[in-house]
């Protein structure tokens, strides 16, 4: 498996540094977190997407995905949801990235079947789009739809191989979900994997790659175990969480741990 980290830990960071750090700690990628408030985003020029990636092929560091914040499921007009989907995807080929992330993003007063075929319907529709461009949209384990049986009732009924899922492994812990049963429902759609760590389900500050409750080691094993050879991502949450520790001084650390998971498992 490779690993790679999430630009969430480091916002606002300019892209040379982001490279540096990912390089200096041995990353073999970055999910680059598509925001306006970040340095990547998909307001940004030709010439500007350009530097982007020739920053990142020059380190030998891949752009794993964009995370993006298009909400699926919520209520409004289709082709609004649609268009950002594309905008996300045309940024994402410009820069080499294989993947785009989207929120489920449904709201309460919603009946399931209403959010899933919303949401389904709407990555149906994006979905040959992102063919023509070699991008694959993943719906996140996220909000409305935060376990990996959620998700997959969505997928289930796009039925299109460029629209996957990106299994975040908090989310689905939250949800109560068991790791086996995770990637039993989300194991034909998978693209890549978040992992992270919390002190409990009370209290969701990022903590150090181990020090926490969150079934890191069960998951990398079944990974390991079915054969999955994919991506695992570090998504520190440090944007939402401003005591938390400096993410900079814990990337040497949290490759180590994955690192050490991973041989353990193998």
């Amino acid at each position: 498996m490779k690993l790679a980290f999430s630009t969430l830990g480091v916002p606002g960071l300019p892209v040379p540094d982001v490279v540096r750090l990912a390089a200096a700690h041995g990353y073999h990628g970055v999910e680059l977190r598509a925001h306006p408030e970040e340095p990547v985003h998909p307001g940004l020029g030709p010439g500007q997407r350009d530097e982007v990636a020739a920053e990142f092929k020059a380190a030998g560091v891949e752009v794993l995905g964009l995370a993006g914040y298009v909400r699926v499921a919520a209520p409004g007009d289709d082709g609004t949801v649609v268009a950002e989907i594309h905008e996300l995807l045309e940024l994402a080929r410009a820069l080499g990235a294989p993947y785009v992330r989207v929120f489920p993003g449904g709201v309460p007063e919603q009946p399931r079947q209403e959010a899933d075929a919303v949401a389904a319907r709407r990555l149906g529709t994006a979905a040959e789009y992102a063919a023509d461009l070699g991008v694959r949209i993943l719906l996140e384990t996220h909000d409305s739809h935060r376990t990996g049986a959620d998700v997959m009732r969505v997928l289930g009924l796009v039925g299109h191989r460029q629209v996957g899922a990106l299994w975040d492994v908090m989310h689905t812990w939250l949800g109560g979900e068991q790791p086996s049963d995770t990637y039993a429902a989300l194991s034909p759609y998978l693209g890549y994997v978040q992992v992270k760590d919390i002190a409990s389900a009370d209290d969701p500050t990022p903590l150090p790659l181990g020090s926490g409750v969150l079934p890191l080691v069960e998951c990398v094993e079944l990974l390991s175990r079915h054969g999955w050879d994919g991506w695992l991502c570090w998504e520190y949450e440090k944007r939402w969480y401003e005591a938390a520790p400096p993410f900079t001084d814990l990337l040497g650390a949290g490759r180590e741990h994955l690192s050490r998971l991973l041989n353990e498992s193998a």
